[in-house]
C-alpha cells in the first residue's frame, strides 16, 4: 500500500501582498508548495461563517483563489488547507469601507529586517502627509505617507494603525516579528564543538591512574624481590666457604 506524504508545507500567499484592502479591490490567493500544490483547498473563517472558497465567496483556479472584487464581509482569516488536515500559515485580511488603509507586510518579518508602512488614501493622491501610531500610541508623522523601522526586533510587534488629516484613518493591522533561524546542527563527521576530550575507547584507558601504575610496575617488583631472594643463599654458602 503505497502512502503520500507531503514533501514541504504549502505556504499561503496573497497578491498584492498586504491586509488591508479598499472595498472593490481585486484578491488572489495562493496555495504554494516547492513541489506540488495539488490536493489543497484554500479556507476562510470571517465573523459569520467559515467556508472553502467556491462556496459562496471567490473563484477557484488552480491552486488559487480570486476574489474579484472584495467586501468588508470578506474580513477574515485565510488558510490553505489538505485532504489529511495539513494547514498552511494563516493570513488575517481586512476590507475597508473607508478611505484610508495600513499597507504593512502581510507575512511574519524576520529580527533584523526593515519594515516599511505606507498609508494610502484611495482619493488622489495617494502619498499624502501621514501619522503612524503602534499600540494607539502615536510614533510619528511622515511627511511622503511612508514609516520605516530600520533593524526590528520582537519588540516591533504590535498593532499599527495610521491617520491622513481631511480623509481619516485605517484600521489596525498586527506586525509579526519572528526570531533569525537558528545556526546550522554540525553533521556527525564534523569535530567537536566542545572542549571535553573524546571518550577513551580502549578500557584499560578508563582504569584509574594509580591502578594503572600498579598494572605496569607491579612485574618490575616482582622480578626484583625474586632475584634478590635467589641471590642471598648463594652469598651465604660463600661465607661459609671461606
Amino acid at each position: 500500500m503505497r502512502q503520500r506524504f507531503s514533501l514541504c508545507p504549502a505556504g499561503l500567499t496573497v497578491s498584492p501582498s498586504r491586509s488591508q484592502f479598499f472595498e472593490g479591490d481585486p484578491v488572489s490567493l495562493s496555495c504554494e508548495e516547492d513541489h506540488s500544490s495539488a490536493g489543497w483547498t484554500l479556507r476562510r473563517k470571517t465573523s459569520s461563517s467559515q467556508s472553502d472558497c467556491g462556496h459562496g465567496w471567490g473563484k477557484p483556479a488552480g491552486s488559487s483563489c480570486n476574489i474579484s472584487y472584495v467586501l468588508p464581509d470578506d474580513s477574515g482569516v485565510y488558510w490553505c488547507e489538505s485532504s489529511s488536515g495539513a494547514a498552511s500559515n494563516t493570513i488575517n485580511l481586512t476590507v475597508t469601507g473607508g478611505s484610508v488603509i495600513l499597507q504593512s507586510p502581510v507575512l511574519p518579518v524576520m529580527e533584523g529586517h526593515d519594515v516599511t508602512l505606507s498609508c494610502q488614501s484611495k482619493d488622489k493622491p495617494s502619498n499624502l502627509p501621514a501619522a503612524f501610531f503602534k499600540d494607539g500610541v502615536f510614533i510619528g508623522n511622515e511627511s511622503s505617507g511612508h514609516m520605516s523601522l530600520q533593524r526590528v526586533s520582537r519588540s516591533a510587534e504590535g498593532l499599527y494603525r495610521c491617520q491622513i488629516r481631511g480623509h481619516g484613518e485605517s484600521e489596525p493591522s498586527w506586525i509579526s516579528v519572528s526570531g533569525k533561524p537558528s545556526a546550522t546542527t554540525p553533521t556527525s563527521g564534523a569535530p567537536p564543538t566542545s572542549g571535553a576530550p573524546p571518550t577513551p575507547s580502549n578500557p584499560l584507558q578508563r582504569v584509574s591512574t594509580p591502578v594503572r601504575y600498579l598494572v605496569v610496575f607491579c612485574p618490575y617488583v616482582v622480578s626484583t624481590v625474586l632475584l634478590v631472594s635467589l641471590c642471598r643463599p648463594r652469598a651465604s654458602e660463600n661465607t661459609f666457604a671461606d
